[in-house]
């Protein structure tokens, strides 16, 4: 492994971007599809809720039918309801909205990103390797399916609908807010699951003008009133309740399974959700702790501060999104009129490959 001057070293430095596809930013309504379970009835309400709460175009609600109660799909059945998505979709839709909580996972992916790129073994890892990576990352593109192929994909998760609706009406809440609130980068005693904390001085530095940001050395936050970032690594995070989540907040821990949305051994991502964040993200199998199967903060944060919705920021943020699942309430925009940024680098962090052994991630 490199030294850790020289990690901080590479965490720090001044990338100038390459060319990207560039123009107009954010998706919207007419261009986020909607896929909705209809054998599934909860699927069916909060469907429906959020077409109504967001304005989606009825074309863009997308039919499917498969059974319900399972966690995980087959590869099989997957790409039979994938068949039907497709003959569905309108060309203009960019981006994909899932209206159930499990399944989670596709065979070895996560179901957000198998419904992204489709089902692809390319995606998936047995042991601790890298997977493959997506065009998306990290880029200016403002239409993914146009320009690369894909479209980016968020479950609105939720233990019940009462929840999920919860959520949903945070997300429109939050568009054009510009929260004041408080970033929180925690750097934790589980080393293992800190890989991320190298960067995070250089975030502070380079964006802690825009937005309040803490680089934390502690274990768990509480009792913050005015929580937008909290970007941690440990099992299980204590006192998330007594913390007060703004609108739009983002969320999330890295550790080995909190994808596994109900019925996880670790903390699930939906926790989040639960405690008032507005999107997170977990991995639904082993990914070992390699920092480019995560959110990197320093993009998340940028991105979502440029006007970027929360879909959009998000996903740019993971290189390698095989075995990760992203929930929240995908058209989020807290800074809906901001200005992008002047700078126009990133902080992209160290992909080591550092990992967590199996046993240690019981």
């Amino acid at each position: 492994m490199r030294s850790a001057l020289t990690l901080l070293l590479l965490a720090a430095m001044i990338l100038a971007a390459p060319p990207q596809v560039v123009g107009r930013s954010r998706l919207g309504p007419n261009e986020l599809g909607v896929i909705v379970n209809d054998a599934d009835p909860l699927s069916i309400e909060i469907a429906r809720y959020y077409q109504a709460k967001r304005g989606i175009p009825e074309e863009n609600i997308i039919h499917v039918r498969f059974p319900t109660g399972n966690t995980v799909m087959s590869r099989g059945e997957f790409e039979a309801v994938k068949v039907r998505v497709d003959q569905q979709t309108p060309t203009q839709v960019q981006a994909f909205a899932l209206t159930w909580t499990h399944p989670y996972r596709v065979d070895c992916m996560s179901i957000t990103t198998a419904f992204a790129v489709g089902f692809a073994k390319g995606y998936c890892a047995e042991g601790c390797v890298p997977t493959k990576t997506v065009p998306y990352f990290n880029s200016d593109s403002w239409a993914p399916y146009r320009h690369y192929g894909l479209r980016p994909t968020m479950s609105l998760a939720g233990k019940n609908a009462e929840e999920t609706k919860k959520l949903i009406d945070r997300g429109v809440v939050s568009d054009g807010s510009q929260p004041t609130g408080s970033g929180y980068l925690v750097e934790t005693s589980d080393k293992e699951r800190s890989v991320r904390s190298v960067i995070f001085d250089a975030i502070v530095y380079q964006f802690g003008n825009r937005v309040k940001l803490n680089h934390i050395r502690a274990d768990f936050i509480e009792n913050k009133p005015d929580v937008l970032f909290y970007f941690t690594g440990l099992v299980d995070v204590p006192k998330l309740s007594s913390n007060t989540f703004i609108p739009g907040a983002i969320a999330d821990h890295l550790t080995s399974t909190g994808g596994q949305l109900t019925d996880s051994g670790q903390m699930s991502s939906l926790r989040w959700l639960e405690a008032g964040a507005t999107g997170s993200y977990g991995t639904v199998v082993e990914p070992c702790n390699f920092p480019g199967k995560f959110p990197n903060p320093g993009i998340v944060i940028r991105r979502y501060l440029n006007g970027e919705t929360l879909i959009e920021a998000y996903w740019k943020s993971v290189e390698m999104p095989g075995q990760g699942i992203f929930i929240g309430e995908p058209l989020a925009n807290p800074y809906a009129s901001r200005q992008p940024l002047l700078d126009d680098w990133d902080i992209l962090g160290d992909g080591d490959n550092v990992y967590f052994q199996s046993g240690e991630n019981e």
